[in-house]
């Protein structure tokens, strides 16, 4: 069991990457399925599927190259840790033109352009470019 779920789905992610895996299966739980909903609304996944198995389920990661072999992910950062939260206010959130941070508001799990119409802050789970 790991301490940091959100921590333990990037680091999967980027292995499956860096290993040029088409697929990564994660234990699924209701923040990274949200997490995972955002990464392929947003482009940077191609599709997930969860499967649900006794007693935990797994989501399925379909990820995403340009051409064979280069990601679309370049960047998958955990901000807030269990050791360490952040928090912003929807003034203090910067858009990335190429990239989007993720957070966990009183609205959801939100991107920071949903997060900012919406004039909520919350707690910055991770950044992804």
């Amino acid at each position: 069991m790991t301490t940091d779920p959100i921590a333990d789905l990037l680091t999967r992610i980027r292995n499956a990457i860096q290993a040029r895996h088409e697929t990564v299966n994660v234990p699924a739980s209701w923040i990274k399925e949200e997490i995972v909903k955002i990464l392929v609304a947003e482009g940077f996944l191609e599709r997930y599927v969860k499967q649900d198995l006794k007693p935990q389920g797994i989501l399925t990661i379909f990820l995403k190259y340009q051409g064979k072999s280069k990601s679309i992910i370049h960047r998958l950062n955990r901000v807030s840790r269990p050791g360490g939260r952040v928090y912003k206010g929807y003034r203090d959130l910067c858009s990335y033109k190429m990239g989007v941070s993720i957070l966990s508001t009183p609205k959801g799990v939100l991107t920071d352009k949903q997060a900012y119409a919406s004039k909520i802050g919350g707690e910055v789970l991770c950044e992804v470019w």
